[in-house]
C-alpha cells in the first residue's frame, strides 16, 4: 500500500522542530483509504465511542514481553533517545511496540506523556487495531508499511487529539520485529516527522543486520558512491556458498525486489561475480569500491565488509579458495590476539555444536547425546529455564544437519496471541478472517519446508491447537486457514520449554500424544549457576561484543559473577557484559565500577548473607592450590543447614572435623562447601539426587566438589 504521507528517508538540511513549522497534513487521496481502515475496525466489532482501555498487562507479563523483545529494545533504545533530541519540546513521544501491538517502551515530553496516559498510550497496553481501532501502530502492523494517522482519522474519537507516524521494523529475512512510532498533539503535525521515523527504523534494522551477520560477507552498495556508508546504502549478506542470506530495505528498494525473491539469488546471478573475486579485490590495503552491474543493467558502487575476528570469514568458507585472499593481520593485531586468554568459544565464529562445547561436563554430555540423533529424523525436545540457550542449541543442531542450507524458522508459542497463533503457524488464504492480509500469508510451517521448525515455549501452545499440530507432524501436510488444499512439508522439528510437560499432561493442559511425538530425545540445559564454565562463556560474550580489543575480566568481577545465582541465565549475563563493555570502552579490563548499579545491588544482597553464615572463615587464607569456590553451592549449603528441622547426623569418619568441634582449625570457603555437602549426603543416606535437591545444586556439582577434595 502506498502511503500519501511518505517523506524522504532523511530530514532535509535546516529542518526545524515540528512545533515551529506546523502545517495541515495533505488530504488528497486519503478519504477512501481511511474509509477502508474504518470499515475493517467496524467489522471487528469496535465502536467509535469506545472508552480508553486502562487494563494493561500485569507487571510480570510486561516483564516477560520485554524480555522476549530484549534484543529489539537493545537496538531501539539508543535510536529512540537520538530521535527524542530531534523532537524535544514538541508535545510528542516516541513509542516502541512489538508485533502484537503491545507498547514495550516510550519516551517523550513529560507533559505529553501525562496526556497520552489518559488514553492508555502507555507501556503494557496493546494498540493493535482489534483493540484501539485505526491508529498508526496497529494499522502499520496490518499494512506492513509506514503509516500516518492524523486527528479525526483515528477510529476511536478519544484519540482524535493525536497525530501518529509509525514505521515497521523488519529483520534481514523480512520478518517483522515491531513498530517505531512518534505520536504528538495533532496541532503540531509536521510532514517531516515520518521521514525521521522511517530513518530511525532503518537504523535499527541495519544494526540488527550487522548483529545477525557480523562474521559474514556484507556488500554495501549504491548507485552513487557518496551514499555508501549512509542510511541510503543497500546492504546484502552473502553466505559461504554465494547465496544471498538477507538484506536491508534500501537494498530491496534499489534492486526492486522482495526479500523472498532476493533470497532466491546468489552473488553470481545478482551481480555476475563470485565471492572469491570480491575477496581478491578487497585484499589490498586500500581497496576502492567495485563497480558491479545488476541483471537489469543497473550500475552500483560496492564496498565489502566482514567485521569481527580477522579470520572469521576464513573459518566460515573453504580454506582452499579464501584463506590466501584474506588481509594479513598487522604485527600489533597478531600480538594483541596472542595476548588474549585462551577461550574455546573465541577461536571461531558460530559453527554448530562444537561452538557450544565450553568445558562444562553437563553441556558436553548433552552435546554428545544430540550428535547421535542428527539426521536421523528423531524429534528433539529441549528443557531448561528461560535464558539457558535453548534456541542457540536448536540453531547449532540445524547448522550441523543436512538441512543447514535450508530455512531455520523459530516460533515462540508464548509470544503470539492465542487468536493469531493458528494463522501464524499454518498460514491463511485471502479473506480467511476479518483483518487478514490480501493474498493471504504463508505460515511458519511452510516457511520451514526443507529445513528446521523450532517451536519455542511449546508448553504455552493452546490446547485446541495442539491437536492440529499433532496432525501436521503425523501427516506432514499443512492446510492453511480458509483453504481446502493441503501443502506437503518436509521439516525437522525441535521443541523447547521451561515448563514441566508431564505435570501439564496430568493437569490436562498438554496432550500426551503430542508430547510423545515431540520427545524423541529429551535433553535438559543446566542453569548458568549450575555450570562450571561461566568464565569461558563470559569471555566468549565479550569477544562477540568487542572483537577487536577484547577486554579481560577482573578477578574481583569473576568472583562476583560466581557469587550470583543468575536468574536470567545466559541472557542476563550477556546483558550485564554488554553494558560493562560499553562503560569500559577503551580499557583493558572489565572492573566492578563498569557494572550496572542494579546488578551490583543484587550481588550485595547475596554477599552479606554468605559472610554472616560463615564468620569463622572470613579471614582464613585459602591455600594456593585450592580452586575458586562455587559460591552458589556454598550459599545453598548454608541455607540447607539453617533450614534443617533437626540437627544433622555426624559426617562419615573420613570427613574433616566441623568448625564447632575444632574452632581453632583454619577453614577455607571451599572446605566449608565440602563439609556441608557431606552432611547433606549423610542426611540423605548417600542418595546424591536427594542431596542435590535439598541443597539446590546439581548432581554434577556434588560429584565435582567431592572429586576435587579427594584429589587434594
Amino acid at each position: 500500500m502506498v502511503d500519501a504521507f511518505h517523506a524522504p528517508a532523511s530530514p532535509p538540511h535546516g529542518w526545524t522542530a515540528p512545533s515551529a513549522l506546523a502545517v495541515a497534513p495533505p488530504r488528497a487521496g486519503r478519504s477512501e483509504l481511511i474509509q477502508q481502515w474504518h470499515e475493517r475496525c467496524a467489522a471487528l466489532g469496535l465502536s467509535r465511542v469506545e472508552r480508553p482501555d486502562f487494563d494493561p498487562l500485569q507487571r510480570s507479563d510486561l516483564a516477560v514481553a520485554r524480555e522476549r523483545n530484549q534484543r529489539l529494545f537493545t537496538h531501539a533504545a539508543p535510536v529512540m533517545e537520538m530521535l527524542l533530541e530531534q523532537i524535544v519540546d514538541t508535545d510528542s513521544m516516541i513509542v516502541l511496540a512489538d508485533t502484537t501491538g503491545t507498547i514495550l517502551h516510550s519516551v517523550g515530553d513529560d507533559r505529553f506523556l501525562q496526556r497520552a496516559n489518559k488514553v492508555a498510550l502507555t507501556p503494557g497496553v496493546s494498540w493493535a487495531e482489534h483493540s484501539k481501532g485505526t491508529n498508526a501502530i496497529g494499522t502499520t502492523l496490518v499494512e506492513e508499511t509506514p503509516t500516518v494517522v492524523h486527528g479525526g482519522e483515528h477510529f476511536i474519537h478519544a484519540n482524535n487529539f493525536l497525530t501518529c507516524s509509525a514505521a515497521p521494523i523488519f529483520d534481514p529475512r523480512g520478518e517483522m520485529l515491531g513498530v517505531l512510532d512518534v505520536t504528538g498533539d495533532q496541532r503540531s503535525y509536521h510532514q517531516h516527522t515520518m521521514g525521521l521515523v522511517r530513518m530511525s527504523a532503518r537504523m535499527i534494522e541495519n544494526q540488527w543486520l550487522s548483529d545477525d551477520y557480523g562474521n559474514r560477507l556484507r556488500l554495501h552498495f549504491h548507485g552513487r558512491a557518496e551514499f555508501i556508508g549512509t542510511l541510503l546504502e543497500g546492504i546484502i549478506v552473502v553466505g559461504v556458498d554465494g547465496k544471498i542470506l538477507g538484506a536491508n530495505r534500501s537494498a530491496l528498494d534499489q534492486l526492486d525486489m522482495s526479500i523472498a525473491a532476493l533470497r532466491m539469488q546468489s552473488l553470481p546471478s545478482l551481480f555476475g561475480i563470485t565471492a572469491s573475486a570480491v575477496f581478491d579485490h578487497f585484499r589490498t590495503p586500500l581497496p576502492t569500491p567495485m563497480m558491479l552491474h545488476a541483471a537489469n543493467g543497473q550500475q552500483f558502487h560496492v564496498s565489502a565488509r566482514f567485521n569481527g575476528p580477522q579470520r572469521a570469514v576464513v573459518l566460515d568458507m573453504p580454506v582452499t579458495s579464501v584463506e590466501a585472499r584474506m588481509p594479513t593481520p598487522t604485527h600489533d593485531a597478531a600480538a594483541a590476539a596472542a595476548a588474549r586468554p585462551p577461550c574455546p568459544l573465541a577461536q571461531a565464529p558460530f559453527s554448530g555444536l562444537r561452538y557450544l562445547d565450553t568445558g562444562d561436563a553437563q553441556i558436553a554430555a548433552t552435546l554428545q547425546k544430540v550428535r547421535r540423533v542428527i539426521n536421523r529424523d528423531i524429534p528433539l525436545l529441549i528443557l531448561g529455564e528461560t535464558g539457558t540457550g535453548k534456541e542457540l542449541l536448536a540453531r547449532a543442531v540445524h547448522q550441523d544437519s543436512n538441512r543447514a542450507r535450508q530455512p531455520f524458522v523459530a516460533v515462540n508459542c508464548a509470544s503470539i496471541p492465542e487468536s493469531l497463533i493458528e494463522a501464524e503457524l499454518f498460514g491463511y488464504e485471502d479473506g480467511a478472517f476479518t483483518g487478514a492480509r490480501r493474498k493471504g500469508a504463508v505460515g511458519r510451517i511452510v516457511q520451514a519446508n526443507g529445513g528446521t521448525l523450532f517451536l519455542d515455549e511449546i508448553g504455552d501452545m493452546p490446547l485446541p491447537l495442539q491437536a492440529r499440530l499433532l496432525r501436521v507432524l503425523q501427516e506432514r501436510n499443512v492446510t492453511p486457514l480458509g483453504s481446502l488444499k493441503s501443502i506437503p512439508v518436509d521439516i525437522a522439528v525441535i521443541g523447547a520449554t521451561h515448563r514441566n510437560l508431564r505435570e501439564m499432561i496430568d493437569a490436562g493442559t498438554f496432550r500426551e500424544d503430542l508430547y510423545y511425538r515431540l520427545n524423541g530425545l529429551v535433553v535438559r540445559l543446566p542453569a548458568l549457576r549450575e555450570r562450571s564454565d561461566l568464565d569461558v562463556v563470559a569471555r566468549r560474550i565479550l569477544l562477540a561484543e568487542c572483537p577487536q580489543d577484547t577486554p579481560a575480566i577482573d578477578a574481583s568481577v569473576l568472583a562476583l559473577f560466581k557469587a550470583y545465582a543468575w536468574p536470567g541465565n545466559l541472557r542476563q549475563l550477556a546483558n550485564v557484559l554488554r553494558t560493562a563493555a560499553v562503560m569500559g570502552a577503551g580499557e583493558s579490563h572489565i572492573c566492578e565500577h563498569h557494572l550496572s548499579d542494579d546488578f551490583l545491588e543484587d550481588v550485595r544482597r547475596v554477599r552479606p548473607q554468605a559472610a554472616a553464615a560463615a564468620p569463622a572463615f572470613a579471614s582464613a587464607p585459602a591455600p594456593a592450590p585450592s580452586p575458586a569456590p562455587d559460591f552458589a553451592a556454598t550459599q545453598a549449603a548454608y541455607a540447607y543447614a539453617a533450614a534443617a528441622p533437626e540437627p544433622l547426623p555426624p559426617p562419615s569418619q573420613d570427613a574433616e572435623p566441623s568448625p564447632a568441634a575444632a574452632p581453632s582449625a583454619p577453614r577455607t570457603l571451599g572446605e566449608a562447601e565440602i563439609e556441608m555437602i557431606r552432611s547433606a549426603l549423610a542426611a540423605a543416606d548417600g542418595n546424591i539426587s536427594v542431596a542435590s535437591k535439598r541443597l539446590g545444586i546439581s548432581r554434577n556439582t556434588i560429584y565435582r566438589k567431592l572429586r576435587w577434595n579427594k584429589a587434594g
